[in-house]
Formats: C-alpha cells, sequence, structure tokens
C-alpha cells in the first residue's frame, strides 16, 4: 500500500561557535533524524475511503527495523485516524435525529413519510407472520384431526375384531361343553345299561329273600 508522503522536520542542533574549544569538545554531534514518509490522512482520504492503522515500531516504506523507527510522525497518523473516525460515527449518528427536529419542512415531511412506510412494512410483515402461523396452525390442527381420526378407527377395528374373537371364543367353548355333557350322558346310559345287564345275568338276591 503506497499513501502520500507527510515531511515532518528533524529537530535542529545548534553549537554556539564562540563557546571555548575544552566545551565544544564535551559537546557530542547530533545529525538530523530522516523519518520515514507517512501519509497525509487529515487532507487527502475521502469520507467513504477506510484509513488504515501503521504500527509504530513498523513504519511503511522501511525495511529495517531499528529502535528509532517508533517516531511521533505514526503516532500522529493514528491519533489523527482514530479522531476522523470518530467524527465520522458522530456525524453518522446526528444525521440519524437531525431531520425530524433541525431540518427543513420538506426534509422534515420525507421522514415521515419513511417512517409511514417502514411502519406499514412492519405491518405487512406482522400480518404475513400471523397468516403463516394461523396456516400452520390449521395445517396441525388438521394432522391432529387426521391422527385422532386414525387412531379412533383403529380402536374401532380392534375393538370389532376382539368381540369377533370373543364371540368364536364362546361359541368353541359352548360346542365342547354340550359335546362334554352328550360324552357323560352318553357314558352314565351305557353304564346303566352294562349294569342292568350284569344284573340280569348275575343277581344279588338269588335265594329272593330280598324283596
Amino acid at each position: 500500500m503506497k499513501l502520500p508522503a507527510i515531511c515532518v522536520a528533524s529537530t535542529p542542533v545548534s553549537i554556539p561557535h564562540t563557546a571555548p574549544p575544552a566545551r565544544q569538545s564535551r559537546c557530542l554531534m547530533v545529525t538530523s533524524l530522516a523519518l520515514p514518509t507517512i501519509s497525509n490522512t487529515t487532507q487527502s482520504w475521502t469520507g467513504h475511503q477506510s484509513i488504515p492503522r501503521l504500527n509504530p515500531l513498523h513504519p511503511p516504506l522501511v525495511c529495517k527495523r531499528t529502535v528509532s523507527l517508533e517516531t511521533p510522525a505514526v503516532h500522529h497518523h493514528n491519533h489523527q485516524r482514530a479522531l476522523i473516525m470518530q467524527r465520522k460515527e458522530y456525524y453518522r449518528y446526528h444525521q440519524v435525529w437531525r431531520k425530524p427536529f433541525y431540518g427543513t419542512s420538506s426534509e422534515r415531511e420525507e421522514y415521515r413519510k419513511e417512517l409511514r412506510e417502514h411502519l406499514k412494512r412492519q405491518i405487512e410483515e406482522k400480518r404475513a407472520g400471523l397468516k403463516l402461523q394461523l396456516a400452520s396452525k390449521v395445517q396441525e390442527s388438521e394432522y391432529l384431526r387426521e391422527v385422532d381420526r386414525l387412531a379412533v378407527s383403529g380402536e374401532r377395528e380392534e375393538r370389532i375384531q376382539h368381540s369377533r374373537a370373543m364371540t368364536l371364543y364362546r361359541d368353541e367353548n359352548k360346542k365342547l361343553m354340550e359335546q362334554s355333557w352328550r360324552d357323560r350322558a352318553l357314558t352314565r346310559s351305557l353304564e346303566a345299561l352294562k349294569e342292568r345287564e350284569l344284573l340280569r345275568h348275575n343277581p344279588i338276591n338269588w335265594s329272593g329273600t330280598l324283596k
């Protein structure tokens, strides 16, 4: 990213020439500090562009890192960037309520129109949501009615099948009992006939004294 340059003057150091030689020998010579070129943030960036934040320890267009790279120019750039972003946010925030209170009549009317359109849109969205909710409830109620109908018809079929099974069971038991009764009566009649035959051939009272 290539940014426009900011010229930051280095701090000059002046050594008086009238000083004695011994005093001059104790003074250190300070060379001018050449700072890296940094963008002019407050002038060149428009409202729709985002200002990049610079790292004070890694200024742009400088390859080698040294201790002297953390310069006031980078901090000034970041400070101006923060101020511009705050100014943009304040402007956006105040533009929201500026029209209905301090705007012209046409702006206030436009704001009221937008507000009415927004309320109409909200009403339509709420109506559509209620309609969908009602349709889903109707569909759910129809589904539950169908499930209940199937459950009732299934229970009725189960009762019918159970009644038929119990009727068949009763009829079979009745047949078995009647057959048992008939077999028992036939057995008793056969035993009685056999006893009469035995008594006829071998009577108990041979002498005829028991009458």
